[in-house]
Order: C-alpha cells, then sequence, then structure tokens
C-alpha cells in the first residue's frame, strides 16, 4: 500500500481541527485571529527589541517567552486565518518566493 502524502500544513491544520472545533464557525472568529496575529507580532517583537534591539534593559521582556517562541505563535495565528478563509499556504507563500525572485531579477532603478 503506498504512503499517502501530507499537504504543507496538513498535520498542523488537522492539529488546529480539533482545537479550533466550534469557535471557527463563529462570525468573530476572523476577527480575533486577527487581532491575535497583531498581538503575536507585537510580542515577538518586544522580545527581540529586549534581546537584540534598542532596549536590553527591559528585563520584563526578557522575562517573557523569546522571539523565536513567539514565531510559532505568530505562524500558529496565520495558519488559523488561513483555514477559515480557505486560502492554501502553500500557493500564498510561492507567490510571494515567485515575487521576490522577479524583484530581484529585475530591480527598480
Amino acid at each position: 500500500m503506498a504512503k499517502r502524502k501530507i499537504a504543507p500544513f496538513g498535520y498542523y491544520f488537522k492539529y488546529l481541527d480539533d482545537i479550533d472545533k466550534g469557535a471557527r464557525d463563529s462570525k468573530e472568529f476572523g476577527s480575533i485571529l486577527i487581532l491575535s496575529l497583531v498581538e503575536e507580532v507585537g510580542e515577538m517583537s518586544r522580545a527581540y527589541l529586549a534581546e537584540h534591539g534598542r532596549k536590553p534593559s527591559n528585563l520584563a521582556a526578557q522575562a517573557d517567552e523569546t522571539y523565536k517562541q513567539e514565531l510559532g505563535d505568530i505562524l500558529l495565528s496565520i495558519m488559523r486565518l488561513a483555514r477559515i478563509k480557505h486560502i492554501n499556504l502553500h500557493d500564498s507563500i510561492m507567490y510571494s518566493l515567485r515575487k521576490i525572485e522577479r524583484r530581484k531579477l529585475n530591480p527598480k532603478k
């Protein structure tokens, strides 16, 4: 029997199905996810700047999760939003990669 190939992000979407069961069908869920994404980006920025940036003395930010951990939260927020809006993340990522590649090959003058 041939092994079934799981689509990119498929494992994570399956995992999220159980976590978001019921909630993802509510009208407000998309808005909640957008706000969550903004919050996570802020937390990651705060943690990054505390470690590498302008505020190395910000002990409160350093005591929180690291920016590396916050990146996982950001990715999950993006995945959750993509799932409820039926956005194929693989296609979106490939589109963006090709766009960056075109810009590199044909820079604006």
